[in-house]
């Protein structure tokens, strides 16, 4: 149904709120990429010298393998908050 024009629209008298902009996060430190990469190389070298028999001579150890393997893990959630 047409609205007559001698009539305006009343404006809504509540506050309008602007929505609240996003921050961008901040970029992570120079040294943090190469520590995480290094942190990542240096769980494969564990695990590939425990084999070699380098760490212990002998048999190869679970607790290396799984140090090396916990270091693997931490280096890939670095890279998750590497920005």
């Amino acid at each position: 149904m047409p609205e007559p024009r001698h009539r305006t629209k009343r404006r809504d008298r509540r506050y309008q709120l602007e929505p609240q902009r996003r921050k961008r996060p901040s970029r992570s430190p120079r040294w943090y990429g190469p520590a995480v990469l290094a942190m990542i190389g240096l769980g494969v070298a564990v695990i590939v010298s425990n084999y070699i028999g380098i760490l212990l001579p002998g048999a190869p150890s679970n607790g290396w393998l799984w140090t090396g393997f916990g270091m693997i893990a931490v280096g890939f959630v670095g890279t998750m908050y590497w920005r």
